[in-house]
């Protein structure tokens, strides 16, 4: 007995010499300490069991050798660990698939049929409105039943509560003027969405926005259409009483809070000629000429695109310098003789709430910025009120740089600034004074970068019905 007395010592020296950079050996306790002896449990960090042997120190040799055979008869006693391999690292997408496995059966476990089917649609319609707006892509495609839910009349009144979230931009591109790149300042992503009523065969370019619909106008200033290119609701607006083959500056209100209650849509031209489109009567209405007061012809800047203060429409006058506005309401025409800042190009009427805003290039010697300012209502002058970081500014140095404005709402502005080295977009927040980036656009699925040529932007709305 003493020779296997010296071999299981044996036997402990190896394992400690093999685990030495382990931990130290723990006692474990016993739940009979006077029907089994103590052991000693060896680990070693590199794996995750252990082993547990017996402390022979305290036991007899007849005792630890009944332990080790008996370990497999009777576990209760004694169970020896067996080793395992090092932990094999699992990559990530190994680590996902099984926790997406597990949380979907325990989702899946707690969902209750009889709960969803009792759950009030008045609570869901709310939790739905608030959802990101291009959320709604996908959530169209689930079902019906969910597509159905976005064209209730009692989803949109929920939707129409809710304060306006950020614009979108609708662009088009000098490769492809037919089909239009929308941006998504909150994702900073491009969308590009296909409206499959617009005519083909002609150029349709957007004018104007109210509510989620945008109002486009063919190159020929011809024929007016009406969009909302999430849902892809579509109106041919009819035909003009009279046809002005000139040039034209389109604007367009709502009537109330949505485009429920319908829109209005205004084109004037320079000769003082106009008339107002109403959805509801769905017909163009003259109502006669601008009034003798206002000086013809009316030199429009067509590069600025008018603005809407609540039912007002306000336009750039280029001579003389100021502005022109109508009331869509009322009728009223009304001119403001407001001299421009010098040395400044590109100049663009834009809106912040009540405030109107004037956006253009400042340059001096060959130095050029872009700057912002804001209308005084009791001078009725322009104050500078924001202007480019300069180290962007610096980039501009040199060069002959032209800014386009390609849409204003919700005080937020995007700008395309362009020149033979440079196409730069970049948006300004008229409320935090943020300027930034725009990501630039490219061919859906490839890498072939887009060249803006115009746009206008509109608050986007699941809802809003052409």
């Amino acid at each position: 007995m003493e020779e296997e007395l010296a071999m299981l010592r044996q036997l402990i020296g190896q394992l400690q010499e093999l685990l030495h950079n382990g931990s130290p050996p723990l006692p474990s306790s016993s739940s009979s300490p006077s029907s089994s002896p103590s052991f000693l449990v060896l680990h070693h960090p590199q794996y995750q069991n252990g082993w547990c042997l017996p402390c022979i120190e305290e036991t007899s040799a007849d005792d630890c050798c009944d332990i080790v055979m008996a370990a497999g008869k009777r576990p209760g006693i004694f169970k020896m660990l067996e080793t395992v391999k090092p932990p094999v690292k699992r990559t990530r997408k190994d680590r996902n698939q099984g926790k997406s496995c597990t949380e979907g059966d325990d989702i899946s476990g707690n969902m209750d049929q009889e709960i969803w089917q009792e759950f009030p649609q008045d609570l869901f319609e709310a939790v739905v409105s608030r959802l990101p707006i291009a959320t709604f892509f996908q959530f169209r495609a689930v079902c019906r039943k969910w597509n159905a839910l976005i064209e209730s009349d009692s989803f949109s009144r929920c939707f129409t509560e809710l304060p306006q979230t950020i614009p979108w931009f609708y662009t088009i591109t000098h490769e492809n003027v037919n089909s239009g790149q929308v941006y998504d300042p909150s994702l900073k992503k491009w969308h590009h969405p296909i409206i499959p009523a617009l005519p083909k065969k002609s150029i349709v370019l957007p004018m104007a926005s109210a509510g989620g619909l945008v109002c486009f106008l063919d190159i020929g200033h011809r024929n007016f259409y009406v969009s909302n290119p999430l849902t892809k609701s579509f109106r041919e607006l009819p035909a003009r009483s009279f046809k002005v083959w000139s040039r034209v500056a389109v604007g367009m209100t709502l009537n109330g809070i949505s485009t429920s209650h319908g829109y209005k849509v205004l084109w004037v031209g320079c000769e003082g000629e106009y008339e107002v489109y109403d959805s509801l009567s769905n017909v163009w209405t003259k109502r006669g000429t601008i009034p003798s007061n206002i000086k013809l012809p009316v030199l429009l800047n067509f590069k600025s695109q008018p603005v809407a203060i609540h039912s007002t429409l306000y336009f750039m006058l280029t001579d003389p310098e100021g502005i022109l506005s109508y009331d869509m309401v009322s009728g009223k025409w009304k001119q403001f003789i407001i001299p421009g800042p010098p040395d400044l190009s590109d100049h663009t009427l834009a809106a912040c709430g009540e405030r109107l805003m004037l956006v253009g290039l400042l340059t001096k010697n060959a130095a050029t910025c872009v700057c912002i300012w804001e209308l005084q209502k009791m001078t009725l002058l322009w104050k500078e009120v924001d202007r480019m970081p300069n180290i962007w500014c610096l980039e501009f140095y040199g060069k002959h740089i032209r800014m386009n404005c390609l849409g204003n709402k919700g005080c937020l502005i995007l700008l395309s600034l362009r020149s033979r080295q440079m196409n730069r977009l970049i948006t300004y927040n008229a409320v935090t004074r943020e300027w930034a980036k725009v990501p630039g656009c490219t061919v859906p699925r490839g890498r072939k970068r887009l060249w803006i040529a115009c746009g206008t932007a509109f608050h986007p709305s699941p809802t809003a019905r052409a």
